[in-house]
């Protein structure tokens, strides 16, 4: 895993599929995402590594209900008694109570999918709190839920409107060049959702997988949700 540094508030962490963030306001943490089922001892190392202490992760904020995105969240926040996050229409997939739809995949989506399927399955987590769209977050002075399906039912990007910081989850992906994030369950609705996002005009932009976008964010993100 490699820790990446963002803003003076922000780091990445980047696993081999995916990546998550940690987001901190003085002496006190917040997880954007968790990685998969053994990102656990990385992310506590890595924060470590920062001089913190993972005992101050106070909440974890799970952008949707895919593995490499929640599977070491219900491990931390059993560990430090982190209140977990997500959307009210993810929330049954992440608890084990529904099966996670299938997306509709594109041809050239299939090879990439079949790597994705290596990803460990992630336990079934508890959710502390169900959020909808509009909802506020105590942290980041202020943490505004974006629902942004399409990715999934329940996808949510996190918006920080103080500091100019946006986290898209995966309806949004920087591999190579920002475009729309893939396996999609709906991929109209994920656009729409997409040009949502781009219209808050961030100056950061955290994606699920690719390089966080700092210059020329809002020209970016218009152009490509076009």
């Amino acid at each position: 895993m490699d820790l990446v540094r963002v803003t003076s508030h922000l780091h990445m962490f980047r696993f081999p599929t995916g990546q998550a963030y940690l987001w901190q306001d003085g002496d006190e943490l917040t997880l954007v995402d968790a990685g998969d089922v053994n990102a656990a001892a990385p992310i506590e190392e890595a924060i470590g590594g920062l001089g913190l202490d993972p005992a101050a992760i106070r909440r974890i904020v799970i952008t949707h209900g895919h593995n490499d995105h929640y599977g070491a969240a219900g491990e931390l926040a059993e560990r430090y008694g982190a209140e977990v996050i997500a959307h009210r229409l993810d929330a049954p997939v992440i608890r084990g109570e529904r099966p996670r739809a299938d997306p509709v995949l594109l041809d050239w989506e299939l090879p990439l999918w079949e790597h994705a399927l290596t990803v460990p399955e992630a336990p079934s987590t508890r959710i502390d709190r169900e959020v909808e769209d509009g909802d506020v977050l105590d942290f980041g002075g202020g943490a505004v839920v974006v629902h942004s399906p399409g990715h999934t039912d329940g996808s949510i990007g996190i918006h920080l409107p103080r500091h100019g910081v946006l986290f898209t989850g995966d309806c949004v992906a920087g591999v190579g060049q920002v475009m729309l994030g893939v396996f999609n369950v709906d991929r109209a609705q994920a656009q729409t959702s997409f040009r949502r996002l781009a219209a808050l005009a961030p100056s950061v932009a955290c994606f699920g997988h690719g390089d966080p976008l700092t210059t020329d964010t809002a020209k970016v993100l218009t152009e490509a949700s076009a």
